[in-house]
């Protein structure tokens, strides 16, 4: 159980390192006028989005190993929260998808600043999923 304990963690905080960082290159990828920068930042928005994607995959399944098989919150109403906000953040992980094929098709119509706003969502799922794992308040 450690271990995928130990595995679940480090799988989390890879994924949450794209959904950080990849918002972060659509606000770059908002402001850029050059081409050649642009398609630099659009390989880099591509394997981001790639490792992300494949990490959250592992990530969640030794979740689901941990509440299904493991037991570790079952029957409290925490853990149907934290499985909430996991949707919610595979929501955003698709999102984040559909807005680089955009970009990728010269289609987009946001401005940085809607991106730096997009960018802080990830942080408050992170944040109230941490705080049902460690306060469980109910």
């Amino acid at each position: 159980m450690l271990w995928v304990k130990t595995f679940h963690i480090v799988l989390i905080a890879s994924w949450f390192a794209g959904l950080f960082y990849l918002p972060r290159i659509f606000v770059n990828l908002a402001m850029e006028t050059e081409p050649a920068a642009t398609a630099r930042l659009l390989l880099m928005a591509r394997k981001l989005f790639r490792f992300m994607s494949l990490i959250a995959v592992p990530a969640i399944a030794c979740g689901l190993w941990l509440w299904l098989f493991i037991g570790i919150g079952s029957g409290e109403g925490w853990i149907h929260a934290k499985v909430g906000v996991v949707v919610l953040l595979v929501i955003y992980n698709v999102y984040c998808g559909v807005l680089l094929r955009r970009f990728e098709r010269g289609e987009n119509r946001r401005s940085d600043k809607w991106y730096r706003m997009f960018n802080e969502l990830p942080v408050l799922g992170m944040l109230v999923a941490v705080a049902l794992v460690v306060i469980k308040p109910f």
